[in-house]
């Protein structure tokens, strides 16, 4: 059977117009029994053809086991019993691993697996050209590809353009992917292969594992081109093969194609001349319609799918190989069952419980038996690490439901609390690696970063790439201007938030509201297309955190390349793609509340002599939780936005679980799914608390009924629907990636079967699956939501009895959070926080507290709140200051400030302090030059000195010293801005019609 063993998919990004799934699907129904997806010097789409793969596979086996179970020769299918699924497709496609390989010193090659061997030599030979070149670039020679030959096919892309590459295709560029200028009709009447010069060489390292690639280009001439390129074959004793070279699953895609290449190479549509596609013959074709148009040449046919069935490789034979993390002489098992049981010593003083002890042992069981003990020890070296450079640092995730991670000290909520169990973290049943979230202060993870590359090697570890999808905007942008519309009918496009999927009419009124003309061709093939490429890949980018770390080579698992980040390098797959190989990785992340928490405890040691940590906070404080019931919660870490503002006086929390409830329910999720007010109203007495059954009730019991935890979600598939435990994991995934892949709605039919099976009311089915539904758009699982509900009373409590320790370490965390300086000022100053300015005497770079001489700390301000203020600056300034500066000169003769540096000061009125209002201090900083005084200062002819009289500026109003603050350091001290037109807003008030206004001159 014919196989098609040369595709470009839209992972050579911008040439490409179909996905790796699209190209599965579309070979199985066209009965190909194989394909190879060959991207420009990258592996990172086939990953996503594996995983369609399989899903089709799993799929026709669904099928034939209906069939096998109900068949036409045994009794009538009752009427209980669903039909079968509609799943046409009997043959599933095999994925062969490909990538072509382009040079800079000769033609290209499509290079095929036959073995593990050869996929660890090709994933070596990208590594190499991406990482001698910039992010998102790939140098590769001849010899590169003769050092790594073992275990790989060749096909030989003819060298002659005209012949064989033709327009669209993923060589298009101003010279050929050989280096070589094109030939023009003219300049060459003969098909030359090309490869003669270099078939030496590449016989000694291939032997006969080279084929010369046909490939149609349907211009009338491709009878002539296939027999010229056959004799030169015959010439040089290669054989051909077959292909369609495809650049799109179906036809219908020939449109975007050429709009691709006018993004890439930055035209119009209608100006890229030969670059655009002739026609859109450039698709995935069925074996019959291969023979036609290689009638003749039909052995080159036959060859492709005999090679085909030469090429075994699978991604399934990866076998990732964690490190071993053995030290000391102690095995991992014996390492992590010690560390363990030192940490539950450290993490319960008094003792732990009994039901502690049982969980402890039945988690370390289950890890020996999966074998997943360096995983946990990997991640318990990088907290170590962390702590030991004091990097506030906590796990979250469902690592929190882990008596082992809580030991080893990655995370800091005992999963004692709620019902969380370990089932959900790492399953036997599910038989998936766990996944251990840690976040880490943002300011310096990249502490972390760096150790973990020196302690692995560059050559082991690496972060996962994130891909980079075409959405709203973009997609607005890009495709309109290569249809060529204007950048301001472009920009009135991307300034709507457009609902995909809307009903025409709806669509057309938002056009007409804008003022465009619904019925305007361009503009209506516009739209079509940015729906049409909509969640395209775009180019690769780094992901926040997620670590791969292997045993042996990581660049023989899969390739490695720079990053942006000088000092970063990635693989070429995303979190996703690791997942469905099973592949670990540690996700090293940040967050800023961690910063703020950590430097908060450092004024709390500094300031009050208290050694605070996350898990020695006080527990359960009643004055914590009054001041969130009065929603005074400005810069409290998830529930300061407007939202939660409002829903924290009605949740009214009084425990640690409240926050945990409370962190999760206002969120996209719970809210979309109708939970928030049920919930409420439940919690208040307001409405009866009831479950449609007992087996029901022991899931939602805890939250009185209604759903607010993805977990509960899932045992409301099983318990109520009767999911068997694969498809509820199905289930799970999807709703983790809803808004990637919109996949939820695939499982309603079986849940309202199953609920109806089961004696559940329609309506009651029909709701729980919309609130499932719900979970797709940022439900939180309930360990998750326990792991930040213990930084919401971190940040909490230090507020409540330190606001303005709480304040200085959230102005010097930022940027993070909903607020901006200015706001986190008034609300410290509300809660009776005395703050003072700016002042090149008294501030340093960090905000700062000291001693308000009444027994008390006021918050001094510090330089990073002056804008365009660097940290070299401050440190200059503060090193030189000694017993303090008189004169604005000083600070340009002692810490060898420039000008520019003490202009921002004096715009900042950080002079105010010597004596100089703002004004002054701005008229000395300009006479102030880097090497000598201003010409207005300096002696003129004949050793005459001109004395510049003393200028009498006018004094500032107070409109314009909060405008000048606001500009200098984006708050003021003053006053507040809307304080100033208060009069205007409120007629009758002080200062309201016929009173004194103040001077709002600017």
């Amino acid at each position: 059977m014919y196989a098609e063993l040369s595709i470009t998919s839209n992972f050579t990004f911008l040439t490409g117009a179909s996905h790796p799934e699209e190209y599965i699907a579309r070979a199985a129904a066209l009965g190909l029994s194989a394909i190879a997806i060959a991207d420009d010097n990258s592996v990172a789409g086939l990953v996503r053809a594996h995983s369609a793969a399989r899903e089709i596979a799993r799929r026709v086996a669904e099928r034939r086991a209906w069939d096998a179970a109900h068949s036409p020769i045994g009794p009538p299918r009752p009427a209980h019993i669903p039909p079968p699924p509609s799943f046409p497709i009997t043959l599933v496609p095999r994925l062969i691993p490909a990538a072509r390989l382009v040079f800079t010193d000769a033609p290209p090659v499509t290079a095929l697996l036959e073995n593990r061997t050869g996929w660890a030599n090709l994933c070596r030979l990208i590594s190499k050209g991406r990482l001698r070149a910039e992010k998102g670039a790939c140098e590769l020679s001849l010899q590169d590809l003769l050092d790594h030959a073992e275990g790989l096919h060749l096909l030989l892309w003819p060298q002659d353009v005209t012949s064989a590459d033709p327009p669209g295709s993923p060589a298009i560029r101003d010279t050929h992917p050989s280096g070589m200028k094109k030939k023009s009709r003219d300049e060459s009447s003969e098909y030359e292969a090309g490869w003669r010069p270099f078939l030496p060489r590449l016989r000694a390292h291939f032997q006969t594992r080279i084929h010369l690639l046909l490939t149609p280009r349907y211009d009338g001439v491709d009878a002539a081109r296939f027999d010229a390129l056959t004799a030169q074959a015959a010439a040089l004793n290669l054989p051909t093969l077959a292909s369609a070279a495809p650049l799109f699953h179906h036809g219908r895609r020939r449109r975007l194609a050429d709009v691709l290449t006018a993004i890439r190479l930055r035209r119009r549509v209608e100006q890229l001349g030969r670059a655009a596609l002739a026609n859109g013959e450039r698709r995935l074709r069925p074996e019959a319609e291969m023979r036609r148009l290689f009638a003749g040449h039909e052995g080159a046919v036959d060859r492709a799918g005999a090679l085909s069935q030469r090429l075994a490789f699978s991604l399934d034979e990866l076998r990732y190989d964690y490190p071993s993390e053995v030290e000391g002489g102690e095995t991992p098992r014996q390492r992590l069952t010690r560390l363990a049981h030192e940490g539950l010593a450290w993490r319960y003083p008094g003792g732990a419980s009994e039901r502690v002890l049982r969980m402890l042992d039945h988690e370390l069981t289950l890890i020996a038996k999966l074998r997943y003990e360096p995983y946990f020890l990997t991640v318990r070296d990088i907290v170590a690490f962390a702590r030991s450079r004091n990097i506030l640092c906590q796990g979250r995730g469902s690592a929190a439901n882990s008596v082992v991670c809580y030991c080893l000290g990655i995370t800091s909520v005992s999963p004692e609390i709620g019902t969380m169990v370990f089932e959900r973290f790492v399953s036997e049943a599910r038989d998936e690696p766990p996944d251990i979230d840690v976040d880490f202060e943002h300011e310096r993870r990249e502490e972390v970063i760096q150790w973990i590359y020196e302690r692995y090697g560059r050559h082991r570890a690496g972060l996962c790439a994130t891909v980079i999808h075409y959405r709203g905007k973009r997609a607005i942008r890009e495709v309109g201007r290569a249809m060529g519309l204007s950048e301001d009918t472009v920009a009135a496009l991307s300034s709507q938030l457009w609902g995909w999927g809307s009903p025409r009419g709806v669509e057309e009124a938002r056009l007409r509201e804008i003022g465009l003309d619904p019925d305007d061709r361009r503009l209506r093939q516009t739209l079509d297309l940015v729906q049409e490429i909509e969640g395209f890949p775009r180019h690769l980018s780094q992901h926040v955190g997620g670590f791969v770390i292997t045993e042996g080579r990581l660049d023989e698992l899969v390739p490695v390349e720079n990053a942006t980040m000088e000092g970063r390098t990635v693989i070429c797959w995303d979190k996703d793609d690791i997942d469905t190989l099973g592949i670990l990785k540690v996700d090293v992340l940040s967050l800023g509340m961690l910063t703020c928490i950590r430097k908060a405890f450092e004024l709390l040691r500094q300031h009050h002599g208290a050694e605070y940590t996350l898990a020695t906070l006080p527990p359960e404080d009643p004055k914590v939780y009054d001041m969130l019931c009065r929603a005074d919660s400005v810069g409290v870490f998830q529930v300061e936005s407007r939202a939660q503002m409002n829903f924290l006086p009605r949740m009214k929390p009084r425990n640690f679980y409240d926050l945990v409830i409370e962190v999760a329910i206002i969120r996209p999720g719970p809210i979309q799914g109708d939970m928030v007010h049920p919930y409420i109203r439940r919690r208040n007495g307001e409405e009866a608390v009831s479950f449609p059954s007992d087996a029901l009730g022991e899931v939602l019991g805890k939250t009185l009924g209604v759903p607010l935890f993805q977990e509960q979600a899932m045992q409301i598939a099983i318990v109520g629907a009767g999911f068997t435990p694969e498809q509820a994991d199905r289930l799970r995934r999807s709703l983790a990636t809803f808004k990637k892949h919109g996949n939820v709605s695939e499982f309603r039919g079986l849940f309202l079967r199953g609920m109806a099976r089961n004696g559940y009311d329609r309506d009651f089915a029909e709701r729980c699956f919309s609130q499932i539904e719900g979970f797709g758009s940022y439900g939180f699982p309930e360990s998750h939501a326990a792991s930040f509900a213990l930084l919401v009373y971190a940040s909490a409590w230090i507020k409540c009895h330190h606001p303005g320790l709480f304040a200085c370490a959230l102005l010097n965390a930022q940027p993070m959070g909903f607020y901006a300086p200015a706001q986190i000022v008034r609300d410290a100053r509300a809660h009776g926080v005395e703050v003072r300015p700016v002042c090149v005497n008294a501030s340093y770079w960090d905000n700062a507290m000291e001693p308000d001489g009444r027994g008390g700390l006021a918050l001094r301000l510090g330089f990073r709140q002056i804008r365009g203020m660097g940290e070299e600056d401050a440190a200059w300034l503060t090193a030189a200051r000694g017993n303090g500066y008189h004169e604005v000169a000083d600070l340009w003769r002692r810490a060898g400030l420039g000008p520019a540096v003490i202009a921002r000061l004096a715009e900042a009125d950080a002079f105010a302090g010597c004596g100089f209002t703002r004004r002054d201090a701005l008229w000395a900083a300009k006479a102030v030059a880097a090497d000598r005084p201003l010409p207005l200062f300096a002696q003129d002819l004949g050793g005459e000195v001109i004395e510049e009289p003393a200028a009498h500026l006018p004094q500032m109003s107070l409109g314009e010293q909060v405008v000048e603050d606001y500009v200098a350091l984006r708050l003021s001290l003053r006053a507040h801005p809307v304080a100033l037109l208060r009069g205007l807003l409120t007629p009758g008030a002080e200062g309201g019609a016929g009173g004194n206004l103040p001077d709002l001159s600017i």
